[in-house]
């Protein structure tokens, strides 16, 4: 299970709106707890970066990737995962998500359709990179 609080599913909402038509794409900055229960803390936007048309691609500059590792540090948080949007396309990883995937990372995908935001997933790749995993997504209900 990977859990998220509202505001920062809100953010990869408003990110996918932004970009609509094309991918979004960031990173999930987040906790690691008992019984590898995972709890994003929050979302980094990151430019998509593909020299494929971005409507059905994202990429991810290692620079970025680099920059991702070393916030999660200055925050002592661990960078758990990434996030893009699905255009007018359902919330499930393709077979080019699996390809470029890591095990072991959460990946959140946002279903925008007509640049309204819809159902948001999450996944975790196989160990052997043979499938992706789908996984439950708590949202949580702001604190009070």
């Amino acid at each position: 299970m990977i859990a998220v609080p509202r505001g920062v599913l809100a953010t990869i909402r408003m990110h996918g709106r932004e970009t609509y038509p094309e991918e979004c794409c960031g990173g999930l900055l987040g906790e690691i707890g008992d019984g590898a229960r995972v709890r994003i803390v929050r979302a980094e936007r990151i430019p998509n970066v593909s020299r494929e048309p971005r409507r059905r691609r994202f990429a991810v500059d290692p620079r970025d990737y680099l920059r991702l590792e070393r916030r999660a540090d200055e925050l002592r948080l661990a960078l758990v995962g990434f996030y893009h949007s699905h255009p007018d396309h359902p919330a499930a990883p393709s077979e080019y998500d699996r390809e470029h995937a890591f095990p072991f990372l959460h990946y959140l995908i946002l279903s925008v359709a007509g640049g309204r935001p819809g159902e948001a997933t999450s996944w975790v790749l196989s160990e052997d990179r043979g499938a992706f995993e789908r996984e439950e997504l708590l949202v949580e209900a702001p604190e009070e």
